[in-house]
Formats: C-alpha cells, structure tokens, sequence
C-alpha cells in the first residue's frame, strides 16, 4: 500500500496506462494474426494490404510509446521477409 499521495496517483496512473498498452498490443497482435491467415491463404493482394494494416498498426504504437520504435522495425521487416517469400513462390 502506498504510503504517500503522490505514490497513490503514480500507481493509479501506472494502472491506467498498463491498461491501454494491453489494448494497444492486443490490437497490434490482432492485425499481425489477419496478415498470417491472408499468407496461408496464398492471396497476394489480401496479404499486402494486411500487411500494410499491419505496419501501420505497429507505427501508431510507436508514436504512442507502447513499443520501440527498433522493436517495430524488426517486427515489420520479419512480416515484409514473410510477404516477399509469398511473392516469390508465385
């Protein structure tokens, strides 16, 4: 228990933006997941705009400070690796 008012606001603030960080990952997992089942579908088209879904998820997430920016960086050029692969094969 938080002895002091401001170590009260601090935890009741760390609550809250705890809270929309799980949204925001939630939604950015949630746009990753589209562009994997548009892969296994073998659909270029419906997986580049997934994909383009997808990236501009992670960037908003960034800007918003719930991931670094290297880590998105590195989770869109995984998804660009796996789209490329799909171009590739077709």
């Amino acid at each position: 228990m938080a002895n002091h008012k401001s170590a009260e606001k601090a935890h009741r603030q760390s609550k809250k933006k705890a809270s929309r960080n799980s949204q925001i990952r939630s939604r950015v997992k949630t746009f990753i997941t589209h562009f994997t089942n548009a892969l296994k579908t073998q659909n270029i088209e419906t997986a580049t705009s997934a994909f383009r879904r997808a990236e501009a998820e992670l960037m908003k997430s960034v800007s918003k400070g719930v991931y670094h920016l290297n880590t998105a960086a590195r989770k869109v050029s995984r998804l660009c690796q796996m789209l490329k692969h799909l171009e590739q094969k077709a």
